[in-house]
């Protein structure tokens, strides 16, 4: 398939040539299922110019390090839900000094404080989902209104939720393109990408946080535990909404 930038935008939102994003997601999903994770960022950045952004959650910047050999100068959306840890921040931070990304902070519609006023003190404990709903994920859905399509860092072995994944897939709720390119990675492919290429990682990964989303709603995690179990920990709640 040779489907350019100018294609996409004429075609956005009507079938132009018998083509239309969805066609596009659903196509690549198939003849790149099995390409390295650089060939499918080549692919992303080479079909949607600069209508292509990246989220990060500073978790590391294994993901920013990827495309920005592809793309440089690329967006890279960062929630900043004013819960993250100290060490989140600093790997922001970090992230901007040390790639060639745009880092670009998006904020929820309310301060912390302003949410407190309005829904009452640690949403987060009696309401995770709406917590994670006005702190994530319309913050991001709003941030992606420019793009066709936004690259992930999720994986199939993360979670049940995630183990069928595809490496390009439509995004039925926000009517783009998803590429996850590292879909197909085992931890194992994480840590030697990392080992290898000096990958800023969050130092929170040291002091056995495998995965970090919010201060309030996430713990360490001990040794032989799933890695996600202490996001959420105690709740019946597994995602934050972002990928659902």
């Amino acid at each position: 398939m040779n489907v350019s930038i100018v294609d996409i935008e004429i075609g956005l939102n009507r079938q132009r040539a018998g083509f239309d994003l969805q066609d596009i997601a659903e196509s690549a999903a198939v003849f790149l299922e099995d390409a390295p994770a650089l060939e499918i960022i080549r692919w992303a950045a080479a079909t949607f110019g600069d209508r292509l952004c990246l989220t990060s959650s500073m978790s590391d910047a294994l993901l920013i390090d990827l495309v920005s050999r592809v793309k440089p100068g690329i967006d890279v959306l960062f929630i900043d839900t004013g819960y993250h840890f100290a060490e989140t921040i600093g790997t922001r931070d970090a992230v901007r000094q040390v790639y060639d990304v745009n880092v670009i902070d998006v904020k929820p519609s309310r301060t912390v404080a302003e949410q407190e006023r309005d829904l009452g003190p640690r949403l987060f404990g009696r309401n995770p989902d709406l917590c994670c709903y006005l702190r994530k994920v319309e913050p991001l859905n709003r941030a992606l209104e420019p793009y066709l399509a936004w690259v992930s860092g999720i994986r199939r072995d993360e979670a049940v939720t995630r183990s069928d994944v595809k490496v390009v897939e439509w995004d039925t709720k926000r009517q783009m393109v998803k590429i996850n390119p590292i879909a197909r990675w085992t931890q194992d492919d994480v840590d030697n990408y990392m080992a290898d290429n000096g990958v800023l990682i969050n130092p929170l990964h040291y002091d056995d946080y495998p995965s970090i989303g919010c201060a309030p709603c996430t713990r360490q995690v001990a040794p032989g535990e799933d890695p996600r179990s202490g996001r959420w920990s105690g709740m019946a709640k597994t995602e934050c909404g972002l990928h659902l």
